[in-house]
């Protein structure tokens, strides 16, 4: 007998299991993404030892002694011409903040990949804000700016603005712990992978910590007082490793201070709208105030930049000046950016909370509408009876009056 032709009823129930099977294969394994994950840190950690030995030596040796008897961490910027706007976007890149992020975007695009592989969808302005975020670090770090930065306070100053409020906005703006945790696959039970360390530190007592603002303030504001008014800064600034630590430092500070402010990544503490606007304002005049202070200085309070190239005709006062006003103003432009991300998760929070009370009306047939209804009218009846008594009473008191006068005449 021949077997019955399949149906299409037969063929739809079969679809959906297809379509997940289908699905499935075109998922990449934990494999595939680990070995993502390796070939982009290799990449990394090639190009960064290449430049290591390379690019920034070849700066420091070539200008480290120029015409202006400059050496060291100034003498970097001295053969490359007196600053201009159009000389700001030269190429000179510093080995350790290229190689991670170079290891950062790529395996951020291939947490995106592995989403999007297995029918999840990841929001573009989340990729563009993070990828955003590691240009403005490589410029800050690895261009002309960098350079100059070590001989000008005024474009240190942009260099520290950057890579303490401007980056850690735009990484943070991408999301990349909660990709990471959507994009790593769960530990078979009993074993712990790198979703569930993530999880086990997200947790963890460090973690409360550090995100604490009793730390995360101090941190911000140490980082402009502390650095800037004591010899530390001069220290770093003697050497390339100082120097490099100092802007990761910036960097550092800057993802701690913003990312519980901000809220989009999960965090150990989830403070209310109120108190974050309330954490974001009081670093704020500490800011304004660092800003102030640089301006009204009348004389310098660093060393490093006490003697830029003579060819150039700077004035190291007029200079710093000029980088105090920097910090006063640029703090303004993120200050608004954290506002706008806070009103905008207030609101959302607020329209969900909107939608989940009518999906419970249209449930129970609004039952809650109903009781609080209830509520009103028996707080309005009580009321009523409340002022109705003094006179209700007179009225009881003559009516039995009135009906005792007859039964006394009789």
């Amino acid at each position: 007998m021949a077997p019955a032709p399949r149906t299409s009823g037969s063929t739809a129930s079969r679809a959906p299991g297809d379509a997940r099977a289908r699905t499935a294969a075109r998922t990449p394994g934990p494999g595939a993404f680990r070995a993502v994950a390796l070939i982009a840190l290799g990449i990394a950690l090639f190009l960064g030892a290449l430049m290591l030995g390379d690019s920034q030596q070849d700066l420091h040796g070539k200008h480290g002694e120029h015409g202006d008897g400059l050496s060291g961490m100034a003498g970097m910027a001295a053969g490359l011409g007196k600053p201009s706007a159009s000389k700001m976007f030269g190429w000179y890149p510093e080995p350790i903040f290229v190689a991670g992020s170079i290891a950062a975007a790529v395996l951020y695009l291939a947490a995106v990949w592995r989403l999007h592989a297995r029918g999840d969808k990841w929001p573009i302005r989340r990729t563009v804000a993070f990828l955003a975020g590691i240009v403005t670090v490589l410029y800050a770090t690895s261009s002309s700016l960098a350079a100059y930065g070590t001989a000008l306070f005024s474009i240190h100053m942009i260099q520290h603005m950057i890579l303490s409020m401007l980056s850690p906005l735009l990484l943070l703006l991408g999301a990349p712990i909660t990709l990471a945790l959507r994009a790593l696959r769960p530990a078979p039970r009993g074993k712990r992978g790198p979703r569930e360390l993530l999880l086990a530190l997200l947790h963890s007592r460090y973690a409360q910590v550090m995100s604490s603002p009793f730390v995360t303030l101090p941190l911000f504001i140490a980082s402009l007082y502390v650095f800037y008014f004591t010899p530390i800064f001069d220290a770093t600034m003697g050497s390339m490793w100082g120097h490099r630590w100092m802007m990761a430092h910036f960097l550092a500070v800057g993802l701690l201070f913003f990312w519980p402010i901000m809220g989009i990544d999960p965090a150990p503490r989830k403070p209310s709208y109120v108190i974050k606007m309330l954490e974001l304002f009081a670093g704020m005049p500490f800011h304004a105030f660092f800003g102030v202070a640089v301006m009204m200085s009348s004389t310098l309070f660093v060393d490093s930049f006490a003697k830029p190239p003579a060819s150039w005709g700077v004035d190291t006062l007029n200079d710093q000046q000029v980088g105090g006003a920097i910090a006063w103003a640029f703090g303004e432009v993120p200050t608004v950016i954290v506002l706008l991300v806070i009103f905008s998760q207030w609101m959302s929070s607020e329209e969900r909370l909107a939608r989940r009370k009518d999906r419970q009306a249209d449930r129970d047939g609004d039952k809650e509408l109903e009781a609080y209804n209830a509520y009103l009218a028996r707080l309005a009846a009580a009321r009523g009876a409340g002022d109705a008594q003094p006179e209700g009473s007179g009225t009881r008191v003559s009516t039995a009056s009135a009906s005792a006068e007859p039964g006394a005449a009789d």
